[in-house]
């Protein structure tokens, strides 16, 4: 039974009338523009202890170059800027597909700002209640992965995937197998699991092996076959994958791998739509990793901070990057593990969003973990029925998914001539947004959605009415839906400086000295 069969008796629901919407826009200048010399927002007093004496090396030669505003005009900037911007707290925020965009509560929020003040380098005598949060909730994502250990120590996803190659990388050299002539020097990875992989795999190294999806939408077996070997050091996918489709031979993958002699690693950034159904070591992986500000509700915050979690079988702990805790059953303490491939951000991990991720888990527990994955699928299926019965919309491979669907306008842009990127942009003038794919474009003109657990029935019809009537505009006046935004905080750039590394400016000092001489 396809998925619009299956949705075929719920009752037609009338099109939701789509609000009115208009982005403020505030013609706010960079905050250093801001800036007037001698004004301050907190009037500190002098020392009272002589100041420490640091080497002549570490000296400025001058003060640091910073703003200097009232304590209003800082409030006055940044409440502005907020108000420019689309976001999980003011709009249907359905269209970061792959990131997991859901509702944090915001009491979580007042249990990060308790340690707020804590400092990193604080004998852990003093801080048992922080460390024994860290320590359940390893505990916690050992027993939903089914892994032995997890370390809580690299600061984002990608930092988690990074460690998980170090480890891989590691694990191989202590076997005798690392650089050099024998070496298991290639990493195996899928068009369609997070990129990071291949970037990470590659960063450390390795020679990445990319497989392409088959005719029904899975990563090729039969080119996996191909490809492992005694070169082989590790498989790292994505599943479901960023289609939103599921491998149900997943552990014939990790079977393959293994009898090859390398590893399997699970990248579950997005675990939002597995959570108490299946686990990464039940299908055999060896290592995995979680993005807590995804699955786990700790907020993206505009692409940070982040939070990531590795997990690791047995065999591999000895190589988890450090400190991990520990507890003897009287207190709690730090442990660097034997054969650890390092840090992989400074100190012990991001505190705040461990404290979060500790309080949403503990809010709702084993059974409302497995809740959250079930109404994630169900408002995922959902969203497709509704997605599906707009005329030029459709989703390759037609077939059922997890928690996320990538789309493709191909049939409405060969229409019109209107591209994905143009129907998002005019979403944005009805105050929601969507991602289209990670390049290259393997579903033709894409929209990936993912609506998590957080959304109601309401929220997803007047999305897919937004969507509806995008469509609609694209077909009666293509070059209106080109011409958009209309309703927001800015219109069209030019985006060829973008393209321009020498017109990059980080910082700036280097926008000054690049376009203000």
């Amino acid at each position: 039974m396809n998925t619009a069969e299956s949705f075929a008796e719920l009752p037609v629901t009338p099109k939701p009338p789509l609000r009115r919407f208009h982005q403020a826009r505030w013609d706010e200048p960079i905050i250093f523009e801001l800036s007037t010399p001698g004004r301050r927002g907190l009037a500190v007093p002098e020392p009272g202890a002589p100041p420490v004496e640091l080497p002549e090396s570490v000296r400025r030669a001058e003060p640091p170059g910073l703003p200097e505003l009232s304590q209003q005009l800082v409030l006055r900037h940044y409440l502005r800027l907020s108000q420019e911007n689309l976001g999980a707290d003011l709009n249907i925020d359905v269209g970061q597909g792959t990131c997991t965009m859901k509702y944090s509560p915001k009491v979580n929020d007042s249990f990060a700002a308790a340690v707020a003040e804590l400092h990193p380098l604080q004998h852990e005598d003093t801080v048992q209640g922080v460390l024994e949060i860290y320590w359940r909730l390893e505990q916690m994502l050992a027993e939903i992965s089914g892994m032995a250990r997890v370390s809580l120590q690299p600061g984002s996803g990608s930092a988690a995937i990074y460690a998980n190659i170090a480890m891989i990388r590691a694990y191989h050299a202590a076997n005798g197998e690392g650089p050099g002539s024998g070496a298991r020097d290639q990493v195996i990875t899928t068009m369609f699991s997070h990129p990071s992989n291949a970037a990470c795999a590659k960063t450390a190294g390795y020679e990445v092996i990319t497989l392409m999806p088959d005719a029904d939408g899975l990563p090729d077996i039969e080119a996996l076959r191909a490809a492992v070997g005694p070169r082989t050091a590790a498989l790292m996918i994505t599943n479901p994958e960023d289609t939103g489709i599921f491998n149900p031979r997943i552990q014939e993958f990790v079977d393959l791998v293994h009898q090859a002699g390398g590893l399997a690693c699970y990248d579950q950034a997005n675990a939002n739509g597995i959570l108490g159904i299946t686990r990464a070591r039940d299908a055999g992986f060896d290592l995995c990793h979680f993005n807590l500000h995804k699955t786990f509700s700790t907020p993206h915050a505009c692409g940070g901070p982040a939070a990531g979690a590795c997990g690791v079988s047995a065999e591999l702990a000895p190589f988890l990057p450090g400190p991990v805790v520990t507890s003897d059953g009287a207190a709690y303490r730090l442990e660097t593990p034997p054969r650890s491939v390092g840090k992989i951000r400074p100190f012990l991990g991001v505190t705040p969003n461990i404290v979060r991720a500790y309080a949403w888990i503990m809010a709702l527990g084993a059974d409302g973990l497995r809740q959250v994955a079930e109404t994630a699928a169900l408002n995922n299926n959902y969203l497709m029925h509704k997605v599906l019965q707009i005329r030029g919309a459709s989703a390759p491979w037609g077939r059922r998914r997890i928690e996320q669907v990538r789309y493709s306008w191909q049939e409405l842009s060969e229409e019109t001539g209107v591209h994905s990127e143009e129907i998002g942009v005019r979403a944005a003038d009805f105050g929601v947004h969507y991602w289209t794919s990670h390049h290259p474009y393997v579903v033709p003109e894409p929209f990936t959605l993912e609506p998590t657990e957080s959304y109601s029935r309401e929220d997803l019809d007047e999305y897919a009415a937004i969507l509806a009537q995008v469509a609609e505009e694209a077909r009666r006046d293509p070059e209106f839906v080109k011409g958009a935004p209309y309703n927001q905080s800015i219109h069209k750039i030019d985006p060829t400086p973008l393209d321009d590394p020498k017109a990059w400016a980080p910082t700036w000092r280097a926008y000054v000295r690049k376009h203000r001489p």
